[in-house]
């Protein structure tokens, strides 16, 4: 049988081949987890995941499941890069925090400070609300072309095109436009493109040195392959066009030993302010004074879970699902990274994190 006829059901029978270092940990705790994430996968027919578990500012878990590359038979390993999705919407809200705390941006400016040229309709439209999601931004139309190399001026022009769903502040949807427009406003500030601004201003000083900008042309070493089930049967990810995979509305690649140096830096001010963090941990208020129904802040959804606060989010872009839990008080982060389109890794981070929280 060819691979290109392997059913997913026959190739997730690999995913039991791991790569893991871990510290210390019950046993118990340990092959529960392990357990639970081998046969989720399987139930979920995912090829491959990242697990990352820290607790009180230590690796407890760093482990590959599976394989990143299947047609290779590559397995994951910790250094395995995925696709970010939308989990990189919190790098695009940090690098705008900081021009706030320079003085650069204000949180209350409206858009037709930056867009001169912009509808009149965003003259009522904020920063605060575009990092919220309260701005009223829609999101990529059907007819969207993936295809098409659009340039930066080409989506602004679409994005200014598109009606405002809503008035801004007074309700809440999600909006990857929102964050396109975030990245483009970074640009316009700066003169530098936005991937260049968090390259410079958080990946580098960070040291995290596989976490970039997507390209599909460049060699990256121990890249991930991002699949999709189509009639049961696995097959590779749909090819989009370079532009449209360098947006900042989730556009990254990473590993999760880069994002335990991000968890770890938000404990710190290594990169912004407490005060700047805690107003993206908190839900943002629509106009009327209550919370969004989204518990949005900046980059962040914010949940209580059980009696723990979690700031999390999830993400989904050409073949890969990720998540990331952040237990803060509780000191507890659970991110999981998997290379299947509509897979849940982000019910896996859950479990994972309610078992550690348990073991007391």
């Amino acid at each position: 049988m060819s691979l290109r006829h392997v059913s997913a059901c026959a190739l997730c029978l690999a995913f039991f081949l791991t790569i893991s270092f871990a510290a210390a940990q019950t046993p118990a705790t340990s092959a529960a987890v392990t357990e639970y994430v081998k046969a989720e996968m399987q139930r979920q027919h995912i090829p491959g995941l990242s697990l990352l578990v820290v607790k009180s500012g230590k690796i407890v878990r760093a482990e590959g499941f599976g394989l990143a590359n299947v047609e290779l038979h590559v397995p994951v390993k910790p250094e395995t890069i995925f696709q970010s999705g939308s989990v990189g919407k919190q790098f695009t809200a940090t690098a705008v925090m900081m021009l706030v705390e320079e003085g650069q941006i204000g949180l209350d400016d409206p858009l037709t400070k930056y867009f001169v040229d912009a509808p009149a309709s965003w003259k009522e439209v904020t920063v605060r609300e575009l990092l919220s999601h309260t701005a009223g931004f829609g999101d990529y139309p059907k007819s969207f072309n993936f295809r098409k190399d659009w340039t930066e001026d080409e989506e602004l022009k679409l994005i200014e095109s598109t009606p405002l769903a809503y008035p801004p502040g007074t309700s809440w949807a999600y909006s990857n436009f929102g964050y396109v427009t975030l990245g483009i406003l970074i640009h316009r500030v700066t003169g530098e493109f936005y991937g260049d601004f968090l390259q410079q201003r958080i990946f580098q000083p960070l040291g995290m040195q596989s976490t970039r900008i997507i390209s599909e042309a460049d060699i990256v070493p121990n890249r991930a392959a991002g699949y999709r089930l189509v009639k049961g049967e696995l097959k590779n990810q749909e090819w989009v066009a370079p532009v449209v995979n360098t947006t900042a509305d989730g556009s990254l690649y990473f590993s999760i030993l880069d994002l335990e140096k991000w968890n770890d830096a938000l404990y710190t001010d290594k990169l912004l302010k407490r005060s700047s963090l805690d107003l993206m941990w908190t839900p943002a208020k629509l106009k009327n004074g209550q919370p969004n129904k989204g518990h949005y802040g900046f980059g962040w959804f914010i949940d209580d879970r059980a009696g723990h606060r979690c700031i999390h989010h999830d993400g989904s872009w050409q073949g890969f699902e990720t998540a990331i839990d952040r237990y803060v008080d509780d000191q507890l982060t659970v991110v999981a990274l998997a290379n299947l389109a509509d897979s849940q890794p982000g019910k896996i981070t859950q479990h994972v994190a309610e078992i550690y929280l348990a073991d007391k």
